[in-house]
Parts: C-alpha cells; sequence; structure tokens
C-alpha cells in the first residue's frame, strides 16, 4: 500500500510526464480537422478578398494554399486573418523569409518548404524542417512528394518504394504528401496505379506514425481529360480507403500557364465559377460530415473486389461477410477499407469502384444488422444501419458512381 508520501511523489511524477508528452506533441504539428484543400488560388490581392474566401469556404473547403497574388509576409498575413474568419486552415507560402519572422495566427497550419524533391534534397529538407520545428513549434514543414509514375531520374531513387521510404528514414515529417493524376480514358485507364500510390503512402505513414493527404485532378491539362462529378468522387473516396486525412483539390484557379490551355479548374480565369465549384461543395460537405470520424480512424487493410472475385475469400480480413448482387446488376467492382476506431470499433469503408454508374450490393456484416451504425453523409452523426431495398431479400446499400458509405461496427471483442 501507499503512504501518503509516496502518494504525492507518484501524483507529481504523472504530472511531470504528462507535461514532458505534452510538450514532445506541442513542438509537433498536429492535425485537428480533415483536410479539404483549395489549391492554386489565381485571383490578384486586389481582389476582394474576404469575398473571395467566403466563396472558398462556402464550397465546403476546410484548407487553403498560399500565396494569394504577390507573395510576402503582409499579405500571407492578411491571408491567414481571412482564413481565421471563415474557419479555414492555411499552409502560407513566403519563400525566402527567415523562420522567425513567418506569419502566424490560430488558422496558420504551417509553410510550403519544397514540392516534389528529389533524394539528393533529402538531408537539407530534414535541416529545414527541424529548423522550422525549432522556431514555429506547433506548424507544419509542408512537403509534396513526387507521384509514382516519375522516372528514377526525378525521383534519384531506383523505385517509388525506395524513393518514399528514403524520405520518411531521412525528413522528419508530420505529414506525408504526393500528387497523382489519373487517367479515365476509355483505351487509358491508369486508376490501379493511383491505388498502387496510395498504398505506398498508406504503408510509410503507417511506419511514421504520421496523416498522408494527397493531390488529385479537377481539371483538364495535358493528358487529362476534364473529370466528372463521378470521376472527382471516385478520386476522393479511393483515397479515404487508403486512410487518407487529407485531399487536395489541382486546381481551384486556372493559372495562366501553357499546361492549362482548356476548359478551367474550381474557378475559371476571370474568376466565375465553373461547374466544378458546384461539384466540390457537393461532395465537400458530405466529406466534412465524415471528417470527424475519419480522423479517429487507423487503416488495418485496403481489398479490391474485381468482376471476377469471389467476395467472400477477399473479405476475409474485414467486418464485411459477403457481397452479393442481382442477376441484373453488374457484376462486383468495389474497394474496400478497413479501419479500428479510436474508441476500439471497427469501421468498414464500401466504395463503389465503378464511375460510370451505380451499384447495389447485398451487404453481409459479420454481426447483427442491430449492431451496425453508418455515419450519415447528411450529418455526420452515426445512425442505425438502413435497408435501402426493404422489399428485397437481405441487407441494401446503394451506391452511387464512384461513391464510399462508412459504417462502424462493435470491437471484435464484443462481438465474441
Amino acid at each position: 500500500m501507499l503512504t501518503p508520501w509516496l502518494m504525492m511523489v507518484f501524483g507529481l511524477l504523472k504530472v511531470f510526464w504528462a507535461t514532458e508528452s505534452f510538450g514532445e506533441a506541442a513542438g509537433r504539428f498536429q492535425q485537428d480537422r480533415f483536410a479539404i484543400g483549395a489549391f492554386w488560388l489565381t485571383f490578384s490581392d486586389e481582389e476582394p478578398l474576404d469575398d473571395r474566401f467566403r466563396e472558398i469556404a462556402a464550397a465546403n473547403f476546410t484548407l487553403v494554399f498560399g500565396p494569394v497574388g504577390v507573395q510576402s509576409v503582409e499579405n500571407a498575413k492578411k491571408q491567414i486573418e481571412l482564413c481565421t474568419k471563415h474557419d479555414l486552415r492555411i499552409i502560407v507560402l513566403c519563400s525566402g523569409t527567415a523562420d522567425s519572422q513567418l506569419p502566424e495566427g490560430p488558422s496558420c497550419w504551417g509553410y510550403r518548404l519544397y514540392d516534389e524533391p528529389g533524394s539528393e534534397l533529402f538531408g537539407k529538407l530534414a535541416q529545414r524542417v527541424e529548423s522550422l520545428r525549432q522556431a514555429r513549434p506547433g506548424r507544419l514543414g509542408y512537403i509534396n512528394l513526387y507521384p509514382n509514375y516519375a522516372n528514377s531520374k526525378q525521383m534519384g531513387a531506383e523505385n517509388y518504394d525506395q524513393y518514399v521510404k528514403r524520405f520518411v528514414e531521412m525528413v522528419d515529417v508530420d505529414v506525408l504528401c504526393m500528387d497523382h493524376y489519373p487517367i479515365f480514358k476509355p483505351n487509358t485507364d491508369t486508376r490501379h496505379r493511383y491505388c498502387q500510390n496510395l498504398e505506398t503512402m498508406r504503408k510509410y505513414s503507417l511506419k511514421k506514425g504520421v496523416p498522408f493527404w494527397n493531390y488529385f485532378n479537377v481539371m483538364p491539362f495535358g493528358p487529362h481529360t476534364d473529370p466528372t462529378e463521378s470521376q472527382i468522387r471516385w478520386q476522393i473516396y479511393t483515397s479515404l480507403a487508403y486512410g487518407a486525412k487529407g485531399v487536395i483539390y489541382f486546381n481551384y484557379g486556372t493559372p495562366q500557364t501553357f499546361e492549362f490551355p482548356k476548359g478551367g479548374g474550381i474557378l475559371r480565369r476571370d474568376g466565375t465559377r465553373t461547374r466544378h465549384w458546384f461539384q466540390a461543395q457537393r461532395i465537400n460537405r458530405s466529406l466534412k460530415n465524415l471528417g470527424p470520424t475519419l480522423m479517429q480512424l487507423t487503416n488495418q487493410g485496403v481489398y479490391r473486389i474485381q468482376p471476377t472475385d469471389d467476395p467472400a475469400q477477399v473479405l476475409q480480413p474485414t467486418p464485411l461477410v459477403d457481397l452479393r448482387r442481382t442477376e441484373v446488376d453488374p457484376p462486383h467492382d468495389y474497394l474496400v477499407g478497413s479501419f479500428v476506431h479510436r474508441d476500439g470499433r471497427r469501421a468498414v469503408l464500401l466504395n463503389n469502384y465503378r464511375f460510370s454508374y451505380t451499384a447495389w450490393p447485398t451487404v453481409e456484416f459479420d454481426v447483427p444488422l442491430s449492431q451496425v451504425f453508418e455515419v450519415s453523409q447528411q450529418s455526420g452523426k452515426e445512425v442505425l444501419a438502413r435497408d435501402d431495398s426493404p422489399g428485397m431479400p437481405g441487407f441494401q446499400v446503394s451506391l452511387d458512381a464512384g461513391q464510399g458509405r462508412l459504417f462502424l461496427l462493435p470491437d471484435r471483442a464484443a462481438t465474441q
């Protein structure tokens, strides 16, 4: 039995340990919300920026990337203030500014350091990240990596896995990020490579114990077609299945460069909205509602069910037992993300891998339906799972083209 004196000492030690732990965490960036990023804000700093940032928030974005207009500390301060006003977060760009002079504010997540570095730069970037962490504790030193279709000369590595592995071993980052833009053409479908890239990020983010984000395509450029709303949705929900804690639209504006001769991003060059603004608003509304739960999930694995697969075999490691279909429905084509919630419950994200039409799988869980809840994309609340076709045998789930739905189940101990 502890004496009062020992109890007092033990209590003081607990306070000391807690303080030390908090101090270590305070020195590193802590992501406080799911990141829905708007990149490349092409409007000038002479525009009514309050209206512009209000418009970004109205499209349900949560994160913006500077600079806006001329790159300067003063402009960055204004943008931080606007993000605070409109409940946005910002990663600013102030190249050439000393760490001690970088602008700060409650909405400032951090600072852009480098885009797509080769591995020969990792040593210098490691020093830069540490220097920034000392000068601006709690802020993110943001670095974006190449996609897996970069060549070995660009990466400075024999292959992509080696490139990312070397990066996380050398650079003590708080977020992993890459950009990858799949091609959706009928005779050129590179979505499998997008999934491979996400798998690499998933692997090393789990090993490193940090979240990962990724850029995806929302506009025509180079060999890329202008994506439909379902193709945008497919890119986002696929990232979620692999455990992403942030997705970044490329691009919010339409840059005045040779790469973007036609169409537009979310805004045209004249600042008016394209159809993608309204598509993003709809998709992002669901993302914001799913976000608080997504931030509490750790990915356990991702499983692809192709038309020739036996779903029951593929799904064995997941909370799903089987997926069935009626004769009129197309063959199975799904992506399944399996997760554990911070509170010990299990979660599963069931995605429609097709972006051309809806899917209606009959789903069997490994627990009674009375124990299955869905995170509502309309409210963010946990609601009892609802059969979308109660007049048919089994539990049917309707999945829009490219859509995913997130279900929560009891932990394994509770089911035994």
